[in-house]
């Protein structure tokens, strides 16, 4: 069996394009991008095409809507303020952020939006890095008040509704209850889109034009945004949302004149940047080097230890992997990692082919990116077909599966 010096086997990276390209002739994946690196040389992998009816074929720099695989790479931004000291971990965010100050806690999350009593300390940028500051998307809590009030007042930066500017999205956050105490549960994306806007406000700067500057121009990610713009639009494919009953492929999202071919009011760290195969792979690849890029430093190693190791307590691992397991039946298994680190899942049991310290996040627009420090590997698989059915997710668990086998050490 032939192999490279990265040691990959030439017949596992044949396997892996056909796992890939069957999800492509079965109608319920238009096309894809994948990239699988390791030991400084990639493989990549494009397949079919960018539009479900046919036209132009999907190619190694095509753009990307990546969702919440946003989250591992917005918080870096954060990460250059803790490393210069404008950022400490445990001092609370209200000099920057004063609609959070003087917090009301739910008595019950599921319970009505009054009857509330005082948060027992501030919220502190430890509390945003790790998603436990005390408000966050929790499918169990769908048809709550609270659950209501983050929808309806357009605090999920990913739905259907255009998101406000930054100071009125900071109001309508100020005017609801935490659901829990600050520190006290692990919750999802909220704090992500929190800190672009700390970072933004520490900074006295627009968070894209930071990351820009910081983390993007210096790894040369060139089409990382949160905008498409014009002359680039014809390389972002549309983003599917199937019809869960028919698997019909329904537009979520157009290329021109969609939510992507502008600027948007409200730069989601959570889950708004776009980008490409290669930009996420020098990201990544950052990481994997321990925050160096070249002779170039990005992030103190520190930081990269902090953000790519699980910085939650027991008690909070078992809400999280609660939370995993609720979308299983969607998922097959993505997000069943057991950690968190910062912005991103960390694995703390080998429960399936990774091994334990795998680093990264899934995004609910058909996009996967982690990084194992075990093996030197780094893969990605970039799809546009949400996850409103289980065959963008099917592709993610093939892809990885299939993904270590191609090992051949």
């Amino acid at each position: 069996m032939g192999k490279g010096d990265n040691g990959f086997s030439e017949t596992g990276l044949r396997r892996l394009r056909e796992v890939l390209a069957r999800h492509v002739e079965s109608g319920r994946i238009s096309g894809l991008v994948a990239l699988v690196s390791r030991g400084g040389e990639a493989h990549v992998e494009a397949i079919g095409t960018m539009r479900h009816d046919g036209g132009a074929l999907m190619r190694r720099d095509t753009i990307f809507r990546m969702a919440s695989t946003s989250k591992p790479v917005a918080v870096a931004a954060a990460m250059v303020l803790v490393d210069e000291c404008r950022l400490r971990l445990d001092e609370p965010v209200e000099p920057w952020l004063p609609e959070l100050a003087d917090r009301r806690v739910l008595k019950r999350a599921d319970g009505p939006l009054e009857d509330t009593v005082p948060a027992r300390r501030p919220i502190t940028v430890r509390d945003l890095l790790t998603s436990t500051f005390g408000l966050g998307v929790d499918v169990t809590m769908a048809g709550t008040p609270i659950g209501a009030a983050i929808f309806e007042r357009q605090i999920y930066t990913q739905g259907s509704l255009p998101t406000p500017e930054p100071d009125e999205w900071m109001r309508r956050l100020g005017t609801l209850p935490l659901m829990y105490q600050p520190g006290e549960r692990w919750q999802y994306h909220i704090s992500n889109d929190l800190l672009g806007v700390l970072v933004a406000r520490v900074t006295g700067r627009p968070f894209e034009e930071f990351l820009r500057e910081r983390i993007f121009e210096p790894l040369g990610m060139r089409d990382t945004g949160f905008h498409v713009p014009a002359a680039k639009i014809d390389r972002l494919p549309p983003s599917y949302a199937p019809d869960p009953e028919t698997g019909e492929m329904n537009i979520w999202d157009e290329a021109v004149g969609g939510r992507y071919s502008t600027p948007p009011a409200f730069q989601s760290g959570g889950g708004g940047l776009a980008s490409t195969v290669d930009d996420y792979h020098a990201y990544f690849r950052m990481l994997l080097n321990g925050g160096r890029h070249g002779r170039r430093r990005i992030l103190s190693r520190p930081s990269v230890e902090l953000m790519t190791t699980n910085r939650l307590p027991a008690e909070q691992l078992a809400t999280r992997e609660s939370w995993a397991r609720n979308f299983v039946h969607v998922s097959y298994g993505t997000g069943q990692h057991g950690g968190w680190g910062f912005g991103m899942a960390v694995r703390t049991y080998r429960g399936d082919f990774a091994p334990i310290g795998q680093f990264g996040w899934d995004g609910g627009t058909g996009t996967s990116t982690y990084a194992d420090p075990e093996n030197g590997l780094i893969g990605i698989l970039l799809t546009q077909v949400g996850m409103s059915t289980p065959d963008s997710a099917r592709a993610m668990h093939d892809f990885w599966t299939t993904l270590y086998q191609v090992i051949d050490d």
